[in-house]
């Protein structure tokens, strides 16, 4: 299985976990375009084994420690993580580090489809809890969990702008004009953060596991979390929304364009009566939430031409990046 060799694995899965098993088999998890997610077995217990893409990787983009050290800080906390269960930084095992945790049952809606059979009521239920567990995360002081040194918050924003024209850069196949444009625009005019919290950095309805009573059972994809400015998490979900609505019919997540989903306006709205953040420069935010997400995709596509992705589901990835950044310029003129 590409990106995990079972028979390296086994002796340390028992090692690491008392009473794991070294007769193992795996499943490559479906929807992986970045890390990658396999659901490991030996019969008895199943295991979820994080682990960064083959290939080209950007930079900060694929830290396996980061993302299990923020999960095993919340395990007390009112956001729903998985248990963590170890960490590997020898890179003799499977060629990177990784990291081990427990399966939760749940279910990470991607599409619309899959929340129309549930009805608007139901569907209106899971967008709730999910603006709702965005806020709880946002409420969480970093130092109480002992994150405190887990980024730097101050100049967040001035470098999320810097940082993402790095990334876009480093995935360079064609010429981009509007993504230019849109980073020369955000440069210009970068607001003062709001309050430090914790970001998850690619927070959305897929990234949680939602149980069979509309639950969020757990938030996982922690890859980009750090400490910054809380206001950018909340500005890439409404960006996945837009486009959902754009380019309806393509892999990208449509989820808020299913019946009795919150609105745009609704999610803005619920979040701020449960966080007392400025919201009047969010106009900012959505037009760097738009970049960002422009980078990320813009580095898949990267990889799917040098062959470097695993899984089904990238051919048009590429196409998707231009009408995301001609709604980041727009979203440049938006005031709240």
């Amino acid at each position: 299985m590409p990106g995990l060799d079972l028979d390296r694995l086994s002796p340390w899965l028992a090692a690491a976990l008392p009473g794991g098993g070294t007769e193992l088999s795996a499943e490559l998890l479906a929807g992986g375009k970045s890390n990658l997610t396999y659901a490991v077995t030996d019969g008895t217990s199943t295991w979820i084994l994080r682990r960064p893409p083959l290939g080209h990787v950007l930079a900060t983009a694929h830290d396996m420690a980061r993302e299990y050290r923020v999960m095993a800080a919340l395990q007390d906390t009112d956001v729903p993580v998985p248990a963590t269960l170890a960490f590997c930084d020898d890179s003799d095992v499977l060629g990177a580090p990784f990291y081990v945790m427990e399966r939760v049952e749940g279910r990470p809606y991607r599409h619309s489809a899959e929340l129309e059979p549930l009805g608007a009521e139901r569907t209106r239920r899971i967008s709730e809890a999910l603006v709702d567990t965005l806020a709880a995360l946002h409420a969480v002081d970093p130092v109480t969990v002992g994150l405190a040194d887990f980024g730097r918050p101050e100049g967040f924003l001035g470098r999320q702008v810097r940082l993402w024209k790095k990334q876009m850069d480093a995935s360079y196949t064609r010429d981009l004009p509007a993504a230019e444009e849109l980073h020369r625009l955000l440069a210009a005019d970068v607001p003062a953060e709001s309050a430090t919290g914790i970001v998850h950095g690619d927070f959305r309805l897929d990234n949680i596991l939602t149980d069979e009573q509309d639950r969020p059972a757990a938030v996982i994809d922690w890859e980009m979390a750090t400490l910054g400015d809380p206001l950018t998490d909340l500005a890439l979900m409404c960006v996945y929304g837009r486009l959902g609505e754009q380019v309806k019919g393509s892999s990208v997540v449509d989820v808020a364009s299913a019946p009795g989903f919150l609105s745009e306006d609704e999610i803005i709205s619920r979040y701020a009566s449960r966080s007392d953040r400025e919201l009047s420069r969010f106009g900012f935010y959505l037009g760097l939430a738009s970049y960002k997400l422009a980078a990320i995709l813009e580095g898949i596509h990267y990889r799917h031409l040098h062959g470097q992705t695993v899984g089904a589901g990238f051919e048009g990835v590429g196409e998707v990046i231009h009408p995301l950044l001609d709604a980041g310029l727009t979203a440049l003129k938006e005031s709240y």
